[in-house]
């Protein structure tokens, strides 16, 4: 009965974001903002309709995991090989210099900083690491609501597969080497990166077996039979590998961004179509979903908190995001709207942040408790703040891309394409 209250209070909270996006909506800002907004204010530092009980339920954590899994659908479907290898190099560069640039300038910054109040300098470091992480469900649910396209649209998408890969590895890789100064029992390195890439292996692995039945399949309902039998295979994989650390480290949205790749090309573009015509409904459910259980953790009380360490931080950031995505683009001659305002669709931060800040908290709360109430303060307090103003940012950088339909700039831009 328990279990059953809880359902509809998720059921209640789903309604309740749904009405506050189509209201933000009105506004004519991005649907997410509402869901994020509606998330703080019915989570557990405020009305707590998505408490503690249900965001720690083990049914929550499955539902939420094949949630994230069917988000990488939206993903998947995108990056299809043909079309890929056109821009592989610009977004492979852009992906790595964005991600390297945000984690030097925010070292910097704070190296700086800590260098001339006497804190440890290795936790700039861990800033930056936790820094270069990219949450894709915000941006991408702009592009989904919005329904935007064009170049910045393009090279966001498999960017953001990339992203999380690129960003895990260079925070963990911190962390590991951190943890080995600090003499705590930390992960080798070999083991930090094999899990970094472990959802990729799993959601090629499924994915592969997903795409050999798909091309046998005679009909729409065994097609998406086998899909969505093998997507749950592939969240049983994670959920089971996931139970056997100490924390959740698996990215299920990475499981399904690759299961959902490697089938992708490996069936026909009107096979893909009858897939999405059908998961389209439930895609738009996961992202809200997804979306609450990001904002339900925030505290709000937080923003009126934050010190000088959060502006520093959400400003230092953004900084890094936006130049490095400017350089890479700089580099590979990608089209002058990429260059310009792709860095504003890479600012949204809060979930896989937070996950990020758990872990630096867990390894620095014994050895160096100062140091750990400083990340979690300052990052807690960014998470709430930036994500605000990062959904606001991604839906301008869009626009003025001229990548909304019906958008002043988008008229602009096809009247410019078009002479």
């Amino acid at each position: 009965m328990d279990i059953l209250l809880q359902v509809l209070r998720l059921a209640a909270s789903v309604v309740i974001a749904f009405c506050a996006g189509k209201i933000i909506s009105r506004l004519k800002l991005p649907a997410i903002l509402g869901w994020l907004i509606t998330g703080m204010v019915i989570g557990p530092h405020a009305l707590d309709l998505l408490g503690t009980p249900i965001l720690d339920s083990k049914w929550f954590e499955i539902v939420k995991s094949i949630f994230e899994c069917t988000f990488g659908l939206m993903i998947g479907t995108e990056l299809i090989w043909k079309q890929m290898k056109k821009a592989g190099a610009q977004i492979i560069v852009t992906t790595i210099t964005e991600s390297v640039g945000t984690f030097l300038v925010v070292s910097l910054v704070f190296g700086i900083i800590f260098w001339f109040t006497g804190t440890p300098i290795y936790l700039a470091f861990m800033f930056g690491g936790i820094a270069l992480a990219t949450a894709p469900a915000p941006s991408l649910s702009v592009v989904t609501t919005l329904k935007t396209s064009g170049p910045v649209t393009k090279t966001l998408i498999p960017m953001a597969a990339l992203d999380d890969l690129v960003g895990a590895l260079v925070f963990f890789t911190v962390i590991a080497l951190v943890s080995a100064h600090l003499a705590t029992d930390g992960m080798s390195v070999p083991m930090v990166i094999f899990l970094v890439f472990l959802p990729v292996f799993i959601g090629i692995a499924t994915g592969f077996v997903a795409g050999k039945l798909m091309q046998r399949a005679k009909s729409q309902k065994s097609l998406l039979a086998v899909m969505l039998i093998m997507m749950l295979v592939s969240v049983a994989i994670g959920y089971w590998i996931n139970s056997m650390l100490d924390s959740s480290i698996l990215n299920f949205m990475l499981i399904g961004m690759s299961f959902t790749t490697v089938f992708a090309n490996m069936i026909t573009q009107e096979q893909i179509d009858e897939i999405m015509k059908v998961m389209n409904p439930f895609i738009g459910l996961a992202m809200i979903v997804v979306i609450l259980s990001l904002g339900a953790p925030l505290d709000y009380h937080l923003v009126f908190g934050a010190g000088i360490y959060t502006a520093v931080y959400i400003i230092s950031r953004a900084i890094g995001k936006y130049a490095g995505a400017y350089f890479g683009a700089a580099v590979t001659h990608a089209p002058d709207t990429v260059k310009k305002y792709l860095g504003f669709t890479l600012l949204p931060h809060s979930g896989v942040s937070l996950v990020f800040t758990g872990i630096a908290v867990s390894v620095l709360s014994g050895p160096a408790p100062e140091c750990a109430s400083i990340i979690q303060g300052t990052i807690a307090a960014a998470a709430v703040i930036n994500e605000i103003i990062a959904v606001f940012m991604a839906k301008k950088g869009f626009e003025w891309a001229g990548e909304v339909p019906g958008s002043q700039s988008g008229k602009q831009s096809k009247k410019v394409h078009a002479a």
